[in-house]
């Protein structure tokens, strides 16, 4: 691990006393982990116009639709800390349909599963209209979708790597 990622980690190891398996492995090189840290800081953990509910039930249904076992209970702890409550957690985890929330939320986090899939080139403009319709804005929905394709990306790492796997 190089100094510059050394320092990086020391308030997680300060806070946390150890480092988590995707960042073990991210660690092995420097532009991936800091390239994956800016996403996680931009998308995660800075205030943006989605809330911190949304963005942990987009990462608990992305990764749940992808099978990744690592990002669901990483995530399902994050959204505990957010103060999501154990049952929200398990309406998210039950899928889109079985989440107390708006129709709006419901139809954004369906759209997030359905570009979370291997063939979201066949989305149609008219899906993204239809979010539009629902109040959600340009900026909105494309942070939603990065969102999404950041879990693609780090499910895809945790996945291959057989983290999270005991």
């Amino acid at each position: 691990m190089s100094p510059k990622i050394q320092e990086k980690a020391k308030p997680i190891l300060e806070k946390t006393g150890q480092l988590g398996e995707i960042f073990k492995l991210i660690a092995l090189d420097e532009k991936i982990y800091f390239a994956t840290d800016m996403m996680v800081q931009k998308y995660l953990l800075d205030e943006t116009t989605l809330s911190y509910e949304v963005k942990e039930a987009i990462a608990l249904l992305v990764s749940q639709e992808n099978g990744c076992k690592m990002c669901i209970d990483v995530h399902k702890t994050i959204a505990k800390v957010l103060g999501l409550t154990e049952e929200r957690i398990e309406q998210i985890l039950e899928g889109v349909d079985s989440i107390k929330t708006t129709e709006n939320e419901k139809a954004l986090l369906n759209f997030c599963i359905k570009a979370s899939k291997k063939d979201n080139y066949k989305i149609r403009k008219e899906e993204i209209d239809a979010l539009k319709e629902f109040g959600y804005n340009d900026v909105q929905i494309l942070e939603a979708v990065a969102i999404t394709g950041y879990f693609n990306y780090i499910n895809t790492l945790s996945n291959v790597f057989g983290l999270g796997q005991d």
